[in-house]
């Protein structure tokens, strides 16, 4: 396909502008979100600041909707990079819509846009730091890296999620962005594409204010603090990491996941009082 280099983006949220400013110099910018007044809001200060921006309301949910903009994507120009930001949190939605949007969701960008990639194509799909926490069985990973999407509500360690508070199923689903990605570096490949994961813990972000006013608001900033690095990402920083995974420099590196937490998951891991 001839035209102009195509950023895609899911999620009109800070990191999805963020992401977009960095990358989107001299490219058009695909922008997808479920929330119309969002997705106009942000296209609009794209464009005010000098981006060749257009908007797709997409309901990553929805495998149809994702693989419309895929479509829409893939016959606007070449496919420059993909980079999957949308998603919700577990201090303000339910179970269901975290396996929804979070688990699910993922699963279909990944598969919608494995088939339109070409060379060069670069896919980042944001998942969490959270994932670094999941204790899962081998066989419980394999399920979530290689089930069929139509299938995985119906796994049982997801439909087990399903009676645990939100923070498990956040936790299950993002492991399963992880892994997801991992197993799909092999399809991405063969078009001499690449695909990564990146894992970000606090990020200042509404989203994350959102969640510091909730009920783990204080165990999060708390974190911050336990593990010396004092204080949350900025979504500059995360587009930094953004535009590596999907620039020259970053070749040879697919199937993987950048950890970008500040020190929260060693702390976790190797620290916290037991």
């Amino acid at each position: 396909m001839t035209g102009p280099d195509v950023v895609v983006i899911t999620g009109a949220g800070g990191m999805g502008l963020a992401v977009a400013r960095r990358l989107g110099g001299g490219r058009t910018i695909l922008l997808a979100d479920a929330a119309p007044a969002a997705l106009d809001r942000a296209v609009g200060d794209l464009r005010a600041a000098g981006y060749a921006a257009t908007g797709q309301l997409t309901d990553v949910s929805d495998a149809r909707s994702v693989a419309t903009l895929a479509e829409t994507a893939a016959g606007t120009g070449r496919l420059a990079a993909v980079v999957h930001t949308a998603g919700v949190s577990a201090a303000t939605s339910t179970v269901r819509t975290i396996l929804d949007v979070d688990l699910l969701g993922t699963a279909h960008v990944i598969d919608a846009f494995e088939p339109v990639a070409t060379r060069g194509t670069a896919v980042v799909c944001v998942a969490s730091m959270a994932g670094h926490v999941a204790r899962l069985t081998e066989d419980q990973e394999r399920g979530l890296a290689t089930a069929p999407a139509a299938d995985l509500l119906a796994l049982d360690v997801v439909a087990a999620a399903a009676d645990a508070p939100p923070v498990q199923a956040y936790i299950l689903a993002k492991r399963a962005n992880q892994v997801r990605v991992q197993a799909a570096a092999l399809a991405y490949n063969r078009r001499g594409a690449r695909i990564n994961t990146v894992s970000p813990g606090v990020i200042a972000t509404p989203m994350a204010r959102a969640e510091q006013d909730g009920e783990s608001g204080a165990h999060m900033l708390a974190t911050l603090d336990a593990c010396g690095i004092g204080r949350p990402g900025t979504p500059g920083e995360l587009a930094e990491v953004v535009a590596f995974l999907t620039g020259p420099d970053s070749l040879y590196l697919t199937g993987t996941d950048v950890l970008l937490d500040g020190g929260q998951a060693g702390w976790l891991r190797w620290h916290r009082p037991r």
